[in-house]
């Protein structure tokens, strides 16, 4: 290989691993509006990320009082997936669902998923999948 070739697939390297998604990350923003005869709200939306896991958190409040908050979060990593969200809303009452996955090692997987309602009822399906045999 020649020595030009070699330096340009090492910059080329070099370049794509400047490139790659930090393992660790977090953003968010704050988004305020006013309108008139004292009319407005906020938002806000924060996520964070690292290896095999993600949350997320939003607000919305109004000037009247009026609101709700959501949390999301969702973990995965070594043949399993576990994830939720909550929505609460001012007076407290909140509503959710939970989700989990596992790959089974003889090529099924089993899963259970749960919903909350506002009223408190929960709802739960569970089973197991497997592969549709060609």
């Amino acid at each position: 290989m020649s020595k030009k070739k070699s330096i340009s697939l090492l910059a080329a390297a070099i370049a794509m691993a400047g490139a790659a998604a930090p393992a660790f990350a977090w953003h968010g923003h704050v988004t305020r509006v006013q309108g008139p005869f004292g009319r407005g709200y906020i938002h806000s939306r924060s996520v964070s990320r690292a290896p095999g896991s993600v949350s997320v958190n939003r607000n919305t409040q109004t000037n009247g009082g009026y609101g709700m908050a959501t949390n999301r979060q969702a973990t995965w990593g070594n043949g399993t997936y576990n994830g939720s969200a909550t929505h609460t809303l001012n007076n407290g009452d909140s509503i959710g669902r939970t989700t989990s996955v596992t790959r089974n090692g003889d090529g099924t997987a089993s899963f259970s998923t749960t919903h909350e309602r506002l009223n408190g009822q929960t709802n739960t399906v569970s089973g197991t999948v497997g592969r549709t045999p060609r």
